[in-house]
């Protein structure tokens, strides 16, 4: 009895997707489907699953297998090229399926021929087999055309088709979307903190409960891509994968016998993204909260009106009218561009160069340039080019065309002109009286019947740009990003400035948004701010899309970070739960946040201070680049007088604050390379730097850490958790020097960012670096404090803060004084005579 459990857990463990037995029903030789006839059809024993035809069009029709609601198209003989007339037929013979039009003529076979097929079945788990008098010859599921189901097994060998579209599973696991089988527009590969196991034979299931796993012999338990939205909900639902003609992979839901489908999860979250859905020189754009399809300009006419995803075409072609060529602007416009491209060129120039490259070129057909700080131009030469406009896009594109062209004038013009001068004159009077009683009357009736309708007022405020400077981001009303956050339902977390939740747009981009808390400027003071915030581009900073300033109401609207923050990465204590990153991601992040603060401190045109540099403030996007978010949100310092301005109000987190905030001494830039350092050692180590154990020797950890540094002793610093893997000493080496540099306790040891960013990346040598006298900041019980110019609230925070412990570290005399109280009276003043100044 032991050894059949046994037995029955391996074919589980080994067999995740067929949990259920299938029965199926034996269709003898000669059993023929018609065209003609749709109400016939063969089904599985359980009568879940049929095979018929079905309509595809007029006067057009395809032997799919369905469930049977008829909701869910499984699988199609033939696939895109399996339809046929009213008079076609699909028939199993000897040689198995044959599909044939009302001709005669075969459209698509089993290609089972010379394998002496004797019958055929359709299981309850929709699997269409081929049998002979021995084995299984063919089966639909190793033959899958645009869809799967729960009891299929996708390999790497198989592609599903629809249209331009394919998608494959590769063999180094990695899940892709392709258009044209060339533009790879959608990658899905395992997550990266997964050690590489070598798969031999990955392949992609999808469970009834609804979740969507690779699995392969040397993943164990698997790795999980994506769970629908009603996932493990009811017991008598279809979940299937489909691979939709607009270029989107899904998973849809269809409930028990229903003839209607509900989508789940799609791969794509934002439809414009898909590569040629608008067709070539067609523009993606949405209206309300579905993509719609148009041309660039008047130049520019549908191929076909009744389908506008067929794209546009020139009504004058570029050779038609040489040396009269120019570009069209589009703002907010982007042609898309995803590698490999091979026929697209890439250059680092400014807007105007872009524009210029493209019109001089021969080849060029459009182009792109980017606003987020990577100075990226996209020439487009290929014939096909696919765009996306949305006025959240930070890029302008420019295109081709031809120059006006002045018509011919009629033969009868100039001996007509004189007699027509009088009644031209009356004719304008006439239009313009016109229009304007037509403008008065709109304008009347929208007054009263559609100022309160928040679906229009929602519109307009989502396009509305900010008018005080070119780039800014969108201004959204208050009850908009309500209704986007669900009334604010979904909280991603909260830090110094509020909380933040995650929202859906109206074009469903996905943006995390920041309710500001003590905010107290004035609306035009705070609409400045947000344009300096906005101006700030790069691609280690987390872009700001979008404000709300509204009444008492301050919120800001970022790009959402899948992964969300560093960390919880490195403080996970799970092993297994797949949140561990190794170490080339972890020193990757390291040299995005220390590139993202570098531009903030050295490469804006003001010197900007975080203030509050932390794990929870450098989030992660879907590739794991780090981001580093809440910048701009402290005092914007002049770079001129930065080395000595004190600000007004102190923001910091426990453990990565620099000494000089707790001296009340000026504060720099150089706060934020002590914070970073804090980090970098957190990011080696994967432990709080202000950790205390009795593997410490109760001290804290950054301070126990040099000691390990002096006796060599990097193994020890390093987190254990990488242990098995393949980590670069030398890089390890590098970080925990630079993050001693960092943490020294005078300013002027530490580094600037720039010069950190180099020695990380070994283009300047790392000298040794001396003790780092360690700071006791106090612990308070939140996470952040905030000490504002008040007396009583200086007071309060030095009164809650115990005295440092014998054991702990070295401290600061300007520190020791202002913790234990005997200064504060000095300190609260001088941060009263500031606040006045």
């Amino acid at each position: 009895m032991i050894l059949q459990l046994l037995s029955l857990s391996l074919i589980l463990y080994v067999s995740p997707f067929f949990l259920t037995q299938s029965l199926s029903a034996t269709l003898s030789l000669g059993s023929t489907l018609l065209a003609s006839n749709t109400n016939q059809a063969w089904t599985s024993p359980n009568s879940t699953f049929s095979l018929s035809f079905v309509s595809v069009g007029a006067s057009s029709y395809a032997a799919a297998i369905t469930n049977s609601g008829g909701a869910a198209v499984i699988w199609t003989a033939g696939g895109d090229n399996g339809t046929v007339d009213s008079g076609g037929s699909l028939q199993l013979l000897s040689s198995g399926l044959r599909l044939t039009n009302g001709s005669g003529a075969t459209v698509w076979e089993s290609s089972t021929a010379n394998r002496g097929v004797s019958s055929a079945s359709l299981t309850d788990s929709g699997e269409l087999l081929l049998s002979n008098a021995s084995a299984t010859v063919w089966s639909s599921f190793d033959h899958p055309t645009n869809a799967i189901v729960p009891s299929q097994n996708f390999t790497s060998g198989m592609v599903l088709r629809s249209g331009l579209y394919s998608f494959f599973l590769l063999s180094s696991g990695n899940l892709t979307l392709r258009w044209n089988n060339s533009i790879v527009y959608w990658n899905q590969g395992l997550n990266s903190s997964i050690i590489n196991a070598n798969l031999s034979s990955p392949s992609l299931g999808l469970q009834s409960t609804g979740i969507l796993s690779i699995f392969d012999s040397n993943l164990i338990g698997g790795t999980i891509i994506a769970y629908s939205s009603d996932y493990a909900e009811g017991s008598n639902i279809l979940r299937f994968l489909k691979l939709d003609s607009d270029g989107n992979l899904r998973i849809y839901s269809s409930d028990g016998g229903s003839n209607t489908k509900t989508e789940r999860w799609a791969a794509v979250t934002d439809q414009c993204e898909v590569f040629g859905f608008c067709g070539n020189m067609g523009i993606c754009s949405y209206n309300d909260t579905n993509p719609i399809c148009g041309c660039p300009s008047q130049n520019f006419e549908p191929v076909d009106v009744n389908d506008r995803r067929q794209g546009c075409k020139r009504k004058m072609k570029i050779e038609d009218c040489p040396g009269s060529a120019t570009t069209l602007e589009l703002p907010h416009t982007k042609f898309l561009t995803y590698q490999p491209e091979l026929s697209s060129e890439t250059f680092f120039v400014g807007i105007s160069a872009c524009r210029l490259n493209c019109l001089v070129s021969s080849s060029c057909v459009a182009s792109t340039s980017l606003s987020d700080g990577t100075g990226l131009c996209y020439l487009k030469t290929p014939d096909f080019v696919s765009g996306y406009e949305s006025p959240a896009l930070p890029s302008t594109s420019y295109v081709k065309v031809c120059g006006p062209v002045s018509p011919n004038p009629p033969p009868s013009w100039e001996t007509a002109k004189k007699s027509w001068r009088l009644q031209a004159w009356i004719i304008v009077v006439a239009i313009v009286a016109t229009l304007f009683v037509l403008i008065a009357l709109e304008g009347s009736l929208w007054w009263w019947c559609c100022r309160n309708s928040p679906k229009f007022g929602a519109l307009s405020a989502q396009y509305a740009l900010l008018e005080y400077a070119s780039g800014a981001p969108v201004q959204f009303s208050y009850k908009e990003l309500q209704r986007s956050t669900k009334g604010f339902r979904e909280k991603l977390g909260a830090g110094g400035f509020g909380a933040v939740y995650k929202g859906v747009l109206a074009n469903r981009t996905a943006v995390a948004v920041k309710q500001l808390e003590g905010i107290e400027q004035g609306e035009k003071q705070f609409r400045m701010e947000v344009a300096t915030i906005s101006s700030t581009h790069h691609l280690n900073l987390v872009r700001l899309i979008g404000f709300c300033s509204e009444g008492r109401h301050r919120l800001l609207v970022y790009e959402f970070m899948k992964n969300g923050s560093l960390d919880n990465f490195l403080f996970a204590t799970d092993e297994h739960s797949g949140k561990m990153l190794n170490w080339e991601t972890r020193f990757n992040v390291a040299l995005g946040t220390a590139r993202g603060i570098t531009y903030l401190h050295e490469e804006c045109r003001d010197c900007i201070v975080h203030c509050d540099i932390k794990p929870e403030n450098i989030l992660l996007d879907e590739n794991y680049n780090a981001k580093v978010s809440d910048f701009g949100l402290a005092k914007l310092i002049n770079p001129k007088d930065h080395r000595h301005r004190t600000l007004t109000s102190v923001r910091g987190t426990r453990g990565y604050l620099a000494p000089e905030w707790l001296a009340n001494l000026p504060i720099t830039s150089k706060s934020d390379v002590y914070s970073y350092g804090m980090v970098l050692l957190e990011i080696v180590s994967g432990r709080r730097n202000f950790e205390v154990s009795a593997e410490t020797n109760r001290k804290k950890f950054s301070v126990w850490a040099y000691e390990e540094f002096e006796k060599g002793n990097m193994e020890g610093i390093l987190d254990g958790r990488l242990g098995d893997q393949d980590v670069d000493m030398e890089q390890v080496l590098r970080a925990i020097q630079v993050s001693f540099w960092c943490i020294q306790e005078q300013p002027s040891q530490r580094p600037m960012m720039g010069k950190v960013l180099q020695m990380l990346e070994g283009i300047t040598d790392v000298e040794r670096p001396p003790a780092p006298k360690a700071v006791t900041e106090g612990s308070l019980s939140g996470t952040s404090i905030n000490m504002s110019s008040n007396i009583s609230a200086l007071s309060t925070f030095a009164a809650s803060a115990p005295a440092p412990s014998s054991s702990s570290s070295l401290q600061t005399p300007g520190v020791s004084s202002i913790v234990s109280g005997r200064n504060t009276e000095k300190a609260s003043s001088s941060l009263l005579e500031s606040e006045t100044k």
